[in-house]
């Protein structure tokens, strides 16, 4: 009986040590295990911070590149056709207008430029162009000889930006194609329709046409490309009653409609612009 009870005391103080050994092992683990995580989310982090200098680097090579190679040669139109209307005036003519087209649109190049290369530099944020210069565009295809109807239909609303920015590209494409491919006097309208979930854009010509599907050029890619990133559709093919026709439609959030206006695209249909 006297040896029993040591022999449990020091059972009962070497459970107690091998608890606490086995307390101190999990903390240490645990602490090892924090410091891995740590060290794996600094590198992590490391990986995307290089990522990103890369990207900005590649961004600032793009902007480099572009400003090199068009800035120069877009001034340089631009001065010259600029010399050639003042000469035409000052013979006393009327300069002819495909030189002023050349100017205005050598002027609204080096603003898109200019713009592109801000948007590059500054991460990729949208540049300023939207529905709401819509009438500035017809301008300029009318100045390059395609007379263009815009119609915008039901109720007006603000967009997100990248999608505002895409549906102007879409018609900015759709119309310089009109004008290169329509063929002489080819006219265009373009039908700009506002509802609660999507944005719908048409714009169709009267011109040849295409007598199949159309060759996939950097234009229509560009495009496609564009309004898939915003989980949009697009179909751009000959038209029902001829020339070339271009569909695109965009999702939209949610957004109230404005007091007292229906929200029904086809509930509205406002003639903005006529050539």
């Amino acid at each position: 009986m006297g040896t029993g009870r040591p022999r449990e005391r020091v059972l009962a103080a070497g459970w107690l040590v091998s608890l606490g050994v086995a307390g101190v092992a999990v903390l240490q683990w645990r602490a090892y295990v924090r410091e891995v995580e740590q060290r794996a989310e600094d590198a992590e982090r490391t990986r995307d911070e290089v990522a990103r200098r890369r990207a900005v680097e590649e961004r600032l090579r793009i902007a480099r590149e572009l400003h090199d190679s068009l800035t120069h040669s877009i001034s340089v139109i631009k001065v010259q056709a600029g010399v050639a209307a003042h000469l035409a005036r000052k013979r006393g003519e009327e300069p002819p207008p495909a030189l002023l087209a050349i100017q205005e649109a050598s002027t609204d190049a080096a603003r898109e430029l200019r713009s592109t290369l801000d948007v590059l530099r500054r991460d990729g944020e949208p540049n300023g162009n939207g529905i709401d210069r819509l009438e500035a565009l017809v301008e300029r295809a009318e100045a390059a000889g395609v007379p263009t109807t815009v119609r915008l239909l039901g109720v007006r609303r603000a967009l997100p930006a990248e999608t505002d920015q895409a549906a102007y590209r879409v018609v900015q494409e759709a119309l310089t194609n009109v004008a290169r491919h329509g063929g002489a006097a080819a006219a265009a309208t373009v039908r700009v329709a506002f509802a609660a979930r999507e944005l719908t854009l048409h714009v169709d010509d009267d011109g040849r046409g295409a007598p199949g599907e159309p060759e996939p050029g950097h234009g229509l890619t560009g495009m496609r490309e564009r309004v898939a990133a915003l989980g949009g559709t697009l179909h751009a093919g000959p038209g029902t009653g001829g020339g070339f026709s271009v569909r695109v439609t965009l999702p939209l959030p949610a957004g109230r409609a404005r007091p007292g206006a229906p929200d029904d695209a086809r509930a509205a249909d406002e003639p903005a612009a006529r050539g």
